[in-house]
């Protein structure tokens, strides 16, 4: 195996998709959790926004190979 495959299954197994799926659900949840609680204000202004970050990165994560 030369220096060149070495980076390429090191890329590989960085970017597989499960953790990062789990990665993108929890800021989703997160900012659903954001929206539904009933203290700080400024958790429930950013939660659109958290969101939204957590279902542009699904989507992007959904095209990571998957194993």
């Amino acid at each position: 195996m030369n220096a060149e495959a070495a980076r390429r299954a090191g890329l590989r197994r960085l970017f597989r998709r499960p953790p990062w799926e789990n990665a993108a659900t929890a800021v989703i949840a997160l900012g659903v959790f954001m929206l539904m609680q009933p203290f700080a204000l400024w958790l429930y202004s950013h939660s659109f926004v958290v969101i939204l970050a957590g279902t542009i990165g699904f989507v992007i994560v959904s095209h990571f190979p998957e194993e």
